[in-house]
């Protein structure tokens, strides 16, 4: 491994290190040539066969994308058997640093997962999934950039895992339910990781913590927890971010554009999803079970054709619907009033409200 001012390539000077993960190491290095400064990751010694493929993996993915929200591929050779990539230098943070302060107020959380939302848009559109998005692989400059990093395990949608049937690939606190049970891996799993990254950037708690297994394992025995001081829209946002069902997720296009209008106090109108989109005005509680009651009875008449139009759907698919306008208790099927978007209030373990106004390090 090349040691601080060592010049890679004839042309990278080598300087201090900028962070170290199980299989690689990103350096701060400058480019004799253009005279910038950039970032080089360079594979740890002693890797398998596996990490080489996961490495030349993210170098050739993120060279067929072009986003401001992704990190930008420079150049890439090897150092004797040792690959190596010139990145674009963030000089900023992790989100995963700012969390360690606390909560983030909705506003600025919104701005932040439309952000993210649009690159993984752009990633989506080319045919790849991120399969490992998460509060470390998300930085920030000191302009206010946000970019998604790390391609390390993305693959082509429509795929299985790589590891054998005991294994997953990603991190097990953000993994979705159908990454757990060895399901077809489509871009519905980065749209449910980035809700839990929202989620824990609104509450300052990982969802589901604890070890990988316990952490893998407890989506499958329980929803995220959307908290109800949240404004509508966003609950029920997150709340379809994080849905068990691939097809009930919005696309990462349509969560953005649902966070730029939640951001701004905007009308967001229905949610386009996977499933069947189907347009109906929204029925009260008491209205459903009229309904359905109605249908039992027409059914028991044998009017089965019109107890089919009575009853409420109950397949599996979600129905979209218009917002309310009065409130309601279920936050997929009530509105509260969006005044609240900007106040960025958050509970804390004794419940009483209080303002998260700072920005923490690096303005986040």
């Amino acid at each position: 491994m090349p040691g601080y001012y060592d010049l890679v390539a004839d042309r990278y000077r080598l300087a201090g290190i900028l962070g170290v993960g199980g299989v690689a190491e990103v350096r701060r290095a400058w480019d004799t040539v253009l005279r910038r400064p950039v970032a080089i990751k360079l594979l740890l010694s002693g890797c398998d066969e596996a990490d080489r493929r996961r490495f030349d993996n993210e170098i050739h993915t993120l060279a067929g994308l072009s986003h401001p929200g992704l990190v930008s591929v420079y150049d890439a050779g090897t150092i004797g058997p040792m690959p190596f990539v010139v990145l674009q230098l963030v000089d900023g943070s992790t989100l995963r640093d700012r969390l360690a302060y606390g909560p983030l107020p909705v506003i600025m959380v919104c701005e932040l997962g439309r952000s993210l939302s649009e690159a993984l848009g752009h990633v989506h559109t080319h045919g790849v999934v991120h399969r490992d998005v998460k509060p470390s692989n998300i930085l920030r400059d000191r302009d206010g950039t946000v970019y998604l990093a790390d391609f390390g395990l993305a693959r082509a949608a429509g795929t299985t895992r790589l590891t054998r049937s005991d294994q997953f690939v990603g991190t097990a606190a953000y993994l979705a339910p159908e990454q757990v049970r060895g399901g077809e891996i489509t871009s519905a799993v980065d749209v449910y990781a980035l809700g839990l990254v929202l989620l824990e950037c609104l509450t300052g708690v990982r969802e589901y913590d604890g070890s990988a297994i316990e952490a893998a394992v407890a989506r499958l025995h329980r929803r995220p927890l959307v908290p109800d001081h949240l404004p509508f829209e966003l609950r029920r946002l997150l709340t379809l971010m994080t849905s068990p069902h691939p097809r009930q997720r919005p696309s990462a296009y349509e969560c953005a554009r649902i966070l730029q209008a939640i951001g701004r106090s905007e009308a967001v109108g229905p949610i386009t999803t996977k499933a069947r989109v189907r347009q109906h005005p929204w029925r009260s509680r008491t209205q459903a079970l009229l309904a359905a009651a109605l249908a039992s009875l027409l059914v028991a008449a044998g009017s089965t054709d019109a107890a089919h139009d009575a009853a409420p759907p109950v397949s599996g698919e979600l129905l979209v619907t218009q917002q309310p306008r009065g409130p309601r208790a279920d936050p997929v099927e009530s509105s509260d009033s969006l005044a609240k978007a900007h106040k960025g209030v958050h509970k804390n373990k004794g419940g009483k409200g209080k303002p998260n106004r700072g920005k923490g390090k690096h303005g986040w």
